[in-house]
Protein backbone atom coordinates (compact mmCIF):
# COMPACT_ATOMS: atom_id res chain seq x y z
CA UNK A 1 0.00 0.00 0.00
CA UNK A 2 1.19 3.10 -1.04
CA UNK A 3 2.25 5.69 1.94
CA UNK A 4 -0.42 8.60 2.89
CA UNK A 5 0.95 11.73 0.64
CA UNK A 6 1.85 15.10 3.00
CA UNK A 7 2.48 18.30 2.24
CA UNK A 8 6.14 19.39 1.53
CA UNK A 9 6.00 22.25 3.73
CA UNK A 10 4.18 24.13 5.97
CA UNK A 11 4.11 26.94 4.08
CA UNK A 12 1.94 24.90 1.75
CA UNK A 13 -0.12 23.41 3.70
CA UNK A 14 -0.92 27.20 5.13
CA UNK A 15 -1.40 28.72 1.38
CA UNK A 16 -3.56 25.26 0.72
CA UNK A 17 -5.59 25.69 3.39
CA UNK A 18 -6.12 29.78 3.19
CA UNK A 19 -6.74 29.04 -0.12
CA UNK A 20 -9.60 26.56 1.20
CA UNK A 21 -11.34 29.16 2.98
CA UNK A 22 -10.65 32.26 1.12
CA UNK A 23 -13.26 31.98 -2.05
CA UNK A 24 -16.12 33.84 -2.83
CA UNK A 25 -16.83 34.55 0.78
CA UNK A 26 -14.41 37.08 0.95
CA UNK A 27 -14.06 38.03 -2.59
CA UNK A 28 -18.09 37.96 -3.25
CA UNK A 29 -19.90 38.01 0.10
CA UNK A 30 -18.05 39.90 2.07
CA UNK A 31 -17.96 43.18 0.22
CA UNK A 32 -21.74 43.00 -0.69
CA UNK A 33 -22.41 41.82 3.09
CA UNK A 34 -20.59 45.15 4.44
CA UNK A 35 -22.22 47.31 1.93
CA UNK A 36 -25.78 46.39 3.02
CA UNK A 37 -24.65 46.40 7.07
CA UNK A 38 -22.67 49.86 7.75
CA UNK A 39 -18.93 49.10 6.35
CA UNK A 40 -16.66 50.03 9.40
CA UNK A 41 -18.63 48.71 11.84
CA UNK A 42 -19.66 45.31 10.21
CA UNK A 43 -15.31 44.47 9.21
CA UNK A 44 -15.03 45.25 13.53
CA UNK A 45 -17.48 42.48 14.18
CA UNK A 46 -16.49 40.61 11.52
CA UNK A 47 -12.60 40.32 12.54
CA UNK A 48 -13.65 40.02 16.46
CA UNK A 49 -15.79 36.89 15.85
CA UNK A 50 -13.19 35.48 13.01
CA UNK A 51 -10.56 35.52 15.56
CA UNK A 52 -12.77 34.92 18.79
CA UNK A 53 -15.45 32.03 17.01
CA UNK A 54 -13.42 31.08 14.11
CA UNK A 55 -10.32 30.41 14.57
CA UNK A 56 -11.06 28.09 17.64
CA UNK A 57 -13.10 26.10 15.12
CA UNK A 58 -10.53 26.14 12.74
CA UNK A 59 -7.98 24.91 15.14
CA UNK A 60 -10.29 21.99 16.30
CA UNK A 61 -10.64 20.53 12.87
CA UNK A 62 -6.52 20.67 12.41
CA UNK A 63 -6.80 18.96 16.08
CA UNK A 64 -8.75 16.25 14.79
CA UNK A 65 -7.56 15.78 11.68
CA UNK A 66 -3.53 15.77 12.47
CA UNK A 67 -4.72 13.26 14.84
CA UNK A 68 -6.64 11.00 12.38
CA UNK A 69 -4.54 11.17 9.91
CA UNK A 70 -6.88 10.13 7.37
CA UNK A 71 -9.66 11.30 6.43
CA UNK A 72 -12.83 12.61 7.87
CA UNK A 73 -14.74 9.28 8.94
CA UNK A 74 -11.85 7.68 9.17
CA UNK A 75 -9.89 9.81 11.92
CA UNK A 76 -13.06 10.29 14.19
CA UNK A 77 -13.58 6.17 14.33
CA UNK A 78 -9.94 6.14 14.96
CA UNK A 79 -10.82 8.80 17.99
CA UNK A 80 -13.78 7.83 18.85
CA UNK A 81 -13.90 4.01 18.38
CA UNK A 82 -17.18 2.13 18.81
CA UNK A 83 -19.23 6.22 18.90
CA UNK A 84 -21.60 8.00 16.62
CA UNK A 85 -19.07 10.75 15.60
CA UNK A 86 -18.11 9.49 12.59
CA UNK A 87 -21.63 11.24 11.46
CA UNK A 88 -19.66 14.60 12.03
CA UNK A 89 -17.48 13.06 8.83
CA UNK A 90 -20.31 11.88 7.01
CA UNK A 91 -21.70 15.20 7.35
CA UNK A 92 -18.97 17.04 6.19
CA UNK A 93 -18.55 14.85 2.91
CA UNK A 94 -22.94 15.85 2.57
CA UNK A 95 -21.85 19.10 2.74
CA UNK A 96 -18.73 19.39 0.56
CA UNK A 97 -20.65 17.53 -2.45
CA UNK A 98 -23.57 19.42 -2.28
CA UNK A 99 -21.55 22.75 -1.57
CA UNK A 100 -19.66 21.94 -4.88
CA UNK A 101 -22.43 20.70 -7.18
CA UNK A 102 -23.77 24.90 -6.71
CA UNK A 103 -20.19 26.35 -6.50
CA UNK A 104 -19.23 24.99 -9.66
CA UNK A 105 -22.45 26.73 -11.07
CA UNK A 106 -20.82 30.14 -9.70
CA UNK A 107 -17.29 29.57 -11.07
CA UNK A 108 -18.86 28.57 -14.31
CA UNK A 109 -20.48 32.55 -14.17
CA UNK A 110 -16.87 33.86 -13.89
CA UNK A 111 -15.46 31.91 -16.61
CA UNK A 112 -18.40 33.03 -19.00
CA UNK A 113 -17.46 36.95 -17.61
CA UNK A 114 -13.34 36.29 -17.96
CA UNK A 115 -13.99 35.15 -21.54
CA UNK A 116 -16.39 37.90 -22.54
CA UNK A 117 -13.77 40.46 -21.05
CA UNK A 118 -10.86 38.41 -22.87
CA UNK A 119 -12.78 38.89 -26.17
CA UNK A 120 -13.02 43.05 -24.83
CA UNK A 121 -17.13 42.10 -25.42
CA UNK A 122 -17.52 44.23 -22.02
CA UNK A 123 -17.79 48.03 -22.65
CA UNK A 124 -19.43 51.07 -21.14
CA UNK A 125 -22.48 50.32 -23.72
CA UNK A 126 -22.82 46.89 -22.03
CA UNK A 127 -26.20 46.76 -19.81
CA UNK A 128 -24.50 44.51 -17.15
CA UNK A 129 -27.55 43.63 -15.12
CA UNK A 130 -29.60 42.63 -18.56
CA UNK A 131 -25.78 40.42 -19.64
CA UNK A 132 -26.25 38.74 -16.15
CA UNK A 133 -29.85 37.23 -16.36
CA UNK A 134 -29.14 36.55 -19.76
CA UNK A 135 -25.91 34.45 -18.90
CA UNK A 136 -27.15 32.85 -15.61
CA UNK A 137 -30.97 31.76 -18.17
CA UNK A 138 -28.61 30.00 -21.21
CA UNK A 139 -28.74 26.75 -20.54
CA UNK A 140 -25.62 25.43 -23.04
CA UNK A 141 -23.82 27.92 -21.53
CA UNK A 142 -23.55 27.39 -18.43
CA UNK A 143 -23.43 24.03 -18.06
CA UNK A 144 -20.44 24.09 -20.38
CA UNK A 145 -18.83 26.72 -18.36
CA UNK A 146 -19.73 24.48 -15.22
CA UNK A 147 -17.90 21.53 -16.76
CA UNK A 148 -14.98 23.53 -17.69
CA UNK A 149 -14.96 24.80 -13.89
CA UNK A 150 -15.34 21.03 -12.92
CA UNK A 151 -12.55 20.04 -15.09
CA UNK A 152 -9.89 22.23 -13.90
CA UNK A 153 -11.00 21.47 -10.50
CA UNK A 154 -10.73 17.54 -10.61
CA UNK A 155 -7.63 17.87 -13.27
CA UNK A 156 -5.84 19.94 -10.17
CA UNK A 157 -7.20 16.88 -7.61
CA UNK A 158 -6.42 14.04 -9.36
CA UNK A 159 -2.87 14.72 -9.23
CA UNK A 160 -2.55 14.11 -5.68
CA UNK A 161 -1.38 16.70 -2.46
CA UNK A 162 1.99 17.91 -3.22
CA UNK A 163 1.71 17.60 -7.37
CA UNK A 164 -1.24 18.80 -7.52
CA UNK A 165 -3.36 20.91 -4.68
CA UNK A 166 -0.17 21.97 -3.04
CA UNK A 167 1.30 22.92 -6.22
CA UNK A 168 -1.33 25.17 -7.70
CA UNK A 169 -2.14 26.69 -4.62
CA UNK A 170 1.48 27.76 -3.79
CA UNK A 171 1.17 29.79 -7.63
CA UNK A 172 -2.41 30.61 -7.31
CA UNK A 173 -2.56 32.24 -3.48
CA UNK A 174 0.18 34.58 -4.64
CA UNK A 175 -0.86 35.64 -7.36
CA UNK A 176 -4.51 36.49 -5.59
CA UNK A 177 -2.57 38.84 -3.21
CA UNK A 178 -0.21 40.71 -6.55
CA UNK A 179 -3.81 40.81 -8.44
CA UNK A 180 -6.00 41.82 -5.33
CA UNK A 181 -2.96 44.48 -4.58
CA UNK A 182 -2.87 46.16 -8.08
CA UNK A 183 -6.44 46.73 -8.43
CA UNK A 184 -6.69 47.93 -5.11
CA UNK A 185 -3.93 50.59 -5.78
CA UNK A 186 -6.46 51.47 -9.04
CA UNK A 187 -9.53 51.99 -7.06
CA UNK A 188 -7.60 54.27 -4.62
CA UNK A 189 -6.27 56.68 -7.54
CA UNK A 190 -9.77 57.05 -8.32
CA UNK A 191 -11.05 60.60 -7.46
CA UNK A 192 -13.76 60.34 -4.94
CA UNK A 193 -12.06 57.28 -3.68
CA UNK A 194 -11.54 58.19 -0.29
CA UNK A 195 -15.45 58.13 0.37
CA UNK A 196 -15.06 54.59 -0.11
CA UNK A 197 -11.96 54.40 2.93
CA UNK A 198 -14.20 56.01 5.29
CA UNK A 199 -16.84 54.03 4.08
CA UNK A 200 -14.89 50.92 5.26
CA UNK A 201 -12.34 52.00 8.34
CA UNK A 202 -14.27 55.15 10.40
CA UNK A 203 -17.06 53.25 12.57
CA UNK A 204 -20.32 54.44 11.90
CA UNK A 205 -21.81 53.28 15.23
CA UNK A 206 -25.56 53.66 14.20
CA UNK A 207 -24.87 50.57 12.92
CA UNK A 208 -23.57 49.02 15.60
CA UNK A 209 -26.60 46.48 16.17
CA UNK A 210 -27.79 42.69 17.38
CA UNK A 211 -28.39 42.42 13.83
CA UNK A 212 -25.35 43.23 12.64
CA UNK A 213 -23.32 41.46 15.08
CA UNK A 214 -25.11 38.41 13.99
CA UNK A 215 -24.69 38.98 10.46
CA UNK A 216 -20.91 39.50 10.94
CA UNK A 217 -20.77 36.03 13.00
CA UNK A 218 -22.32 34.13 10.00
CA UNK A 219 -19.78 35.15 7.59
CA UNK A 220 -16.85 34.87 9.62
CA UNK A 221 -18.08 31.49 10.71
CA UNK A 222 -18.61 30.87 6.51
CA UNK A 223 -15.18 32.77 5.49
CA UNK A 224 -13.24 29.92 7.42
CA UNK A 225 -14.44 27.37 5.59
CA UNK A 226 -15.23 25.42 9.04
CA UNK A 227 -18.37 22.63 9.21
CA UNK A 228 -17.16 20.45 6.14
CA UNK A 229 -14.18 19.43 7.59
CA UNK A 230 -12.19 20.44 4.59
CA UNK A 231 -9.56 21.90 7.40
CA UNK A 232 -9.94 18.65 9.00
CA UNK A 233 -8.84 16.36 5.68
CA UNK A 234 -6.06 19.04 4.75
CA UNK A 235 -4.49 18.85 7.97
CA UNK A 236 -4.50 15.00 8.60
CA UNK A 237 -1.56 15.40 5.25
CA UNK A 238 0.36 17.48 7.64
CA UNK A 239 3.30 15.96 9.27
CA UNK A 240 4.04 15.76 13.18
CA UNK A 241 6.11 18.10 13.76
CA UNK A 242 4.63 20.90 12.45
CA UNK A 243 2.75 23.43 15.07
CA UNK A 244 -0.83 23.96 14.30
CA UNK A 245 -1.12 27.17 16.38
CA UNK A 246 0.61 29.02 14.17
CA UNK A 247 -0.56 27.48 11.04
CA UNK A 248 -4.22 28.23 11.65
CA UNK A 249 -3.62 31.84 12.71
CA UNK A 250 -1.48 32.69 9.51
CA UNK A 251 -4.87 30.72 7.93
CA UNK A 252 -7.19 33.43 9.61
CA UNK A 253 -4.80 36.50 9.16
CA UNK A 254 -4.91 35.61 5.44
CA UNK A 255 -8.28 35.33 5.34
CA UNK A 256 -8.67 38.55 7.04
CA UNK A 257 -6.18 40.18 5.13
CA UNK A 258 -8.23 38.96 1.47
CA UNK A 259 -11.52 40.29 3.01
CA UNK A 260 -10.22 44.05 3.80
CA UNK A 261 -8.01 44.02 0.48
CA UNK A 262 -11.72 43.16 -1.16
CA UNK A 263 -13.02 46.22 0.20
CA UNK A 264 -10.49 48.28 -0.84
CA UNK A 265 -11.06 47.32 -4.82
CA UNK A 266 -15.04 47.69 -4.21
CA UNK A 267 -15.41 50.47 -2.60
CA UNK A 268 -13.73 53.44 -3.44
CA UNK A 269 -14.63 52.14 -6.82
CA UNK A 270 -18.27 52.33 -5.70
CA UNK A 271 -17.86 55.56 -4.25
CA UNK A 272 -15.95 57.09 -7.00
CA UNK A 273 -18.11 56.61 -9.21
CA UNK A 274 -21.65 57.41 -7.35
CA UNK A 275 -23.37 53.96 -7.07
CA UNK A 276 -24.50 52.45 -3.61
CA UNK A 277 -22.61 49.86 -1.96
CA UNK A 278 -25.34 48.61 -0.31
CA UNK A 279 -26.49 46.84 -3.80
CA UNK A 280 -26.47 43.35 -2.65
CA UNK A 281 -25.62 39.97 -4.03
CA UNK A 282 -24.94 41.60 -7.74
CA UNK A 283 -22.27 44.01 -6.42
CA UNK A 284 -19.49 41.40 -8.24
CA UNK A 285 -21.29 40.83 -11.42
CA UNK A 286 -23.63 43.68 -12.10
CA UNK A 287 -22.10 46.58 -10.61
CA UNK A 288 -18.02 46.22 -10.80
CA UNK A 289 -17.95 45.53 -14.60
CA UNK A 290 -20.09 48.47 -14.90
CA UNK A 291 -17.10 50.36 -13.08
CA UNK A 292 -14.27 48.83 -15.12
CA UNK A 293 -16.21 49.91 -18.15
CA UNK A 294 -15.93 53.49 -17.24
CA UNK A 295 -12.20 53.65 -16.37
CA UNK A 296 -9.18 53.64 -18.23
CA UNK A 297 -7.71 50.63 -19.38
CA UNK A 298 -10.97 48.88 -17.25
CA UNK A 299 -11.05 46.44 -19.64
CA UNK A 300 -7.57 45.35 -18.23
CA UNK A 301 -8.37 45.72 -14.72
CA UNK A 302 -11.45 43.82 -15.44
CA UNK A 303 -9.63 41.13 -17.20
CA UNK A 304 -7.05 40.68 -14.10
CA UNK A 305 -10.31 41.27 -11.86
CA UNK A 306 -12.00 37.72 -13.05
CA UNK A 307 -8.38 36.02 -13.14
CA UNK A 308 -8.41 36.35 -9.29
CA UNK A 309 -12.25 35.38 -8.93
CA UNK A 310 -11.34 32.37 -10.98
CA UNK A 311 -8.28 31.77 -8.64
CA UNK A 312 -10.18 32.13 -5.30
CA UNK A 313 -12.98 29.97 -6.68
CA UNK A 314 -10.84 27.02 -7.50
CA UNK A 315 -8.93 26.61 -4.04
CA UNK A 316 -11.87 26.44 -2.32
CA UNK A 317 -13.41 24.00 -5.27
CA UNK A 318 -10.06 22.05 -4.66
CA UNK A 319 -10.71 21.40 -1.27
CA UNK A 320 -14.32 20.27 -1.33
CA UNK A 321 -13.56 17.97 -3.79
CA UNK A 322 -10.43 16.57 -1.82
CA UNK A 323 -13.10 16.49 0.69
CA UNK A 324 -15.28 13.41 -1.19
CA UNK A 325 -12.25 12.03 -3.23
CA UNK A 326 -10.39 11.61 0.22
CA UNK A 327 -12.91 9.30 2.14
CA UNK A 328 -13.62 7.71 -1.23
CA UNK A 329 -10.26 6.30 -1.62
CA UNK A 330 -9.62 5.84 2.25
CA UNK A 331 -5.84 4.59 2.41
CA UNK A 332 -5.43 3.23 -1.49
CA UNK A 333 -4.00 6.28 -3.01
CA UNK A 334 -3.52 3.99 -6.39
CA UNK A 335 -7.65 4.92 -6.87
CA UNK A 336 -7.51 9.09 -6.50
CA UNK A 337 -7.10 9.84 -10.54
CA UNK A 338 -9.67 7.96 -10.84
CA UNK A 339 -11.43 8.56 -8.01
CA UNK A 340 -11.37 12.09 -8.83
CA UNK A 341 -13.33 11.67 -11.75
CA UNK A 342 -15.46 9.83 -11.08
CA UNK A 343 -16.64 11.72 -8.10
CA UNK A 344 -15.99 15.25 -10.20
CA UNK A 345 -18.82 13.77 -12.96
CA UNK A 346 -20.80 12.79 -10.38
CA UNK A 347 -21.13 16.42 -8.63
CA UNK A 348 -21.23 18.22 -12.10
CA UNK A 349 -24.13 15.70 -12.90
CA UNK A 350 -25.86 16.92 -9.11
CA UNK A 351 -25.19 20.26 -10.05
CA UNK A 352 -27.03 20.65 -13.10
CA UNK A 353 -30.27 21.54 -11.83
CA UNK A 354 -29.07 24.29 -9.87
CA UNK A 355 -27.18 25.98 -12.99
CA UNK A 356 -30.75 25.67 -14.93
CA UNK A 357 -32.63 27.00 -11.72
CA UNK A 358 -32.57 30.73 -13.53
CA UNK A 359 -33.43 29.28 -16.85
CA UNK A 360 -35.69 26.28 -17.71
CA UNK A 361 -36.07 25.22 -13.94
CA UNK A 362 -37.08 28.88 -12.76
CA UNK A 363 -40.53 28.00 -12.19
CA UNK A 364 -39.12 25.02 -9.84
CA UNK A 365 -39.52 26.42 -6.66
CA UNK A 366 -38.43 24.46 -3.08
CA UNK A 367 -39.66 26.28 0.07
CA UNK A 368 -39.97 29.43 -1.99
CA UNK A 369 -37.09 29.73 -3.51
CA UNK A 370 -34.81 28.38 -6.43
CA UNK A 371 -33.64 24.65 -6.58
CA UNK A 372 -29.89 26.82 -6.32
CA UNK A 373 -31.59 29.13 -2.98
CA UNK A 374 -32.28 25.18 -1.44
CA UNK A 375 -28.70 23.86 -2.26
CA UNK A 376 -27.22 26.57 -0.36
CA UNK A 377 -29.33 26.54 2.49
CA UNK A 378 -29.08 23.15 2.70
CA UNK A 379 -25.46 23.54 3.09
CA UNK A 380 -24.62 27.20 4.20
CA UNK A 381 -27.40 27.90 7.11
CA UNK A 382 -27.57 23.87 8.14
CA UNK A 383 -25.26 21.34 6.87
CA UNK A 384 -21.86 23.49 7.72
CA UNK A 385 -23.19 24.81 11.36
CA UNK A 386 -24.13 21.96 12.32
CA UNK A 387 -20.93 20.13 11.33
CA UNK A 388 -18.84 23.34 13.19
CA UNK A 389 -21.18 22.70 16.30
CA UNK A 390 -20.33 18.76 16.25
CA UNK A 391 -16.50 19.17 15.74
CA UNK A 392 -16.38 22.27 18.82
CA UNK A 393 -18.45 19.50 21.09
CA UNK A 394 -16.15 16.37 19.97
CA UNK A 395 -12.77 18.65 20.72
CA UNK A 396 -14.04 20.18 23.65
CA UNK A 397 -15.58 17.36 25.70
CA UNK A 398 -14.73 14.29 23.65
CA UNK A 399 -10.80 14.21 23.62
CA UNK A 400 -9.35 14.93 26.52
CA UNK A 401 -7.06 17.61 27.71
CA UNK A 402 -3.79 15.71 27.35
CA UNK A 403 -4.66 14.59 24.28
CA UNK A 404 -5.13 18.34 23.18
CA UNK A 405 -2.24 19.97 24.63
CA UNK A 406 -0.06 17.04 23.02
CA UNK A 407 -1.53 17.59 19.32
CA UNK A 408 -1.36 21.87 19.94
CA UNK A 409 2.18 22.28 22.21
CA UNK A 410 1.08 25.40 22.86
CA UNK A 411 1.61 27.70 26.03
CA UNK A 412 -0.57 26.18 28.98
CA UNK A 413 -2.34 29.55 29.34
CA UNK A 414 -3.30 29.48 25.63
CA UNK A 415 -4.44 26.24 25.43
CA UNK A 416 -6.95 26.73 28.18
CA UNK A 417 -7.92 29.57 26.52
CA UNK A 418 -8.61 27.57 23.02
CA UNK A 419 -10.35 25.06 25.14
CA UNK A 420 -12.55 27.44 26.69
CA UNK A 421 -13.45 29.09 23.56
CA UNK A 422 -14.29 25.68 22.11
CA UNK A 423 -16.11 24.22 24.92
CA UNK A 424 -18.50 27.26 25.47
CA UNK A 425 -18.19 30.35 22.89
CA UNK A 426 -18.07 28.78 19.92
CA UNK A 427 -21.14 26.24 20.51
CA UNK A 428 -23.01 29.17 21.89
CA UNK A 429 -22.16 31.00 19.11
CA UNK A 430 -23.32 28.80 16.66
CA UNK A 431 -26.65 28.12 18.46
CA UNK A 432 -27.67 31.74 18.35
CA UNK A 433 -26.96 31.43 14.41
CA UNK A 434 -29.43 28.36 14.50
CA UNK A 435 -32.27 30.18 16.84
CA UNK A 436 -32.13 33.34 14.41
CA UNK A 437 -32.34 31.72 11.12
CA UNK A 438 -35.22 29.49 12.40
CA UNK A 439 -37.12 32.89 13.87
CA UNK A 440 -36.70 34.29 10.38
CA UNK A 441 -38.11 31.06 8.45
Amino acid sequence: MKQRDQWSSKIGFVLAAAGSAIGLGAIWKFPYMAGMNGGSVFLLLFIICTIAIGLPILLAEFVIGRMGQADAVTSLKRLAPGKKWPLVGWIGLAASFILLSFYSVVGGWILSYLTRAIFFKLDATTDHGDLFNTIIANPLEVLFAQAVFMGLTIWIVQGGIKAGIERASRWMMPMLFIFFIILAIRSLTLDGAMEGVRFLFVPDWSHLTGSTFLVALGQAFFSLSVGVTAMMTYASYLPKEEKLGPSAVNVVILNITISILAGLVIFPAVFALGHSPAEGPGLIFVILPAIFSQIPFGNVFMIIFFILMLFATLTSSIAMLEIVVSTGIREKHDRRRRASWVFGILIFVVGIPSALSFGILSNVKIFGGSIFDFADTLTSKIAMPLGALLVSIFAGYVLTKSQTDDELRMHPAMSSLWKFLVRYIAPAAIIVIFIVWIIEL
